[in-house]
């Protein structure tokens, strides 16, 4: 038996990088999963590889519209929800001084507004179907700081904070909410030349690297299956005491810095 067996839960962002190996892990261990997503193509080609227990659905996390329709498109397939794990973001660098308005609106759009809106959408569903998870995905830096990600790190926090606040007001509808707060992890928002067919992803890689041998105590960049696997604890029986938590999957790097 999966650990999530009878499940049916909605993952956004679930097209690429660490939304896709939450899906296929959540799909590997029993659940149903609707993949949201603006990258049309390829979440429905997942959806297609991991058959009848997905379905895609287009979702622009910052439209009030797409979360309607999302969850309709969920219930439609599947009859109910009862799971949703908040991955869609997007990073831009900047300095405070030179950050646009727009650029800075449009993080919060996706990041702060879109896990807003999937849970103020979703709750109500986990609550019919009798409870149950919500997962956003904040990062390290809503608990520490990064120079370059004013607009970033606004977000994230805003989502640490969310979360707790929905934990609070949620509890006694069975609803269990948590945050993951990942360091750097080798997708294509952290390593872009993954999304360049002209880039020399080798090279690339090597510098990714050495970066973070040097800042991250266990001495690599982590992997996307290593958040999905938080994910699926927060998401199962296994984290049954567990709500209102931000759980930092890092290798290690908020500890502090290194002198050697």
């Amino acid at each position: 038996m999966g650990k999530l067996d009878g499940r049916v839960v909605i993952i956004t962002g679930a097209a690429r990088g660490q939304g896709e190996q939450e899906a296929r892990l959540f799909a590997a261990e029993g659940a149903r999963v609707v993949l949201g997503d603006v990258l049309d193509e390829p979440g429905e080609a997942l959806a297609k590889e991991l058959g009848e227990c997905a379905r895609f659905v287009h979702l622009d996390v910052g439209r009030e519209d797409d979360w309607t329709a999302a969850v309709a498109a969920a219930k439609d397939a599947f009859g109910s929800v009862d799971g949703l794990v908040n991955n869609a973001g997007i990073l831009r660098f900047n300095e405070l001084v030179g950050t646009p308005l727009a650029e800075y609106l449009e993080v919060v759009q996706v990041n702060q507004v879109g896990t807003f809106l999937g849970m103020r959408t979703v709750a109500p569903e986990l609550a019919a179907a009798g409870g149950g998870t919500i997962v956003n995905t904040a990062s390290y830096v809503a608990l520490s700081g990064m120079p370059l990600l004013t607009a970033y790190a606004a977000t994230k926090a805003a989502v640490v904070g969310m979360t707790r606040v929905a934990a609070m007001e949620l509890a006694d509808k069975g609803i269990r909410v948590n945050a993951m707060c990942p360091g750097a992890v080798d997708t294509p928002m952290t390593n872009p030349a993954h999304l360049d067919p002209a880039a020399d992803t080798a090279e690339a890689t090597a510098a990714v690297d050495e970066l973070y041998r040097k800042l991250v105590p266990l001495g690599r960049i982590g992997r996307p299956e290593e958040v999905a696997r938080l994910a699926l604890f927060l998401s199962s029986e296994d984290s049954s005491y567990v709500t209102g938590q931000p759980f930092v999957v890092d290798g290690g790097w908020l500890t502090g810095v290194s002198v050697f």
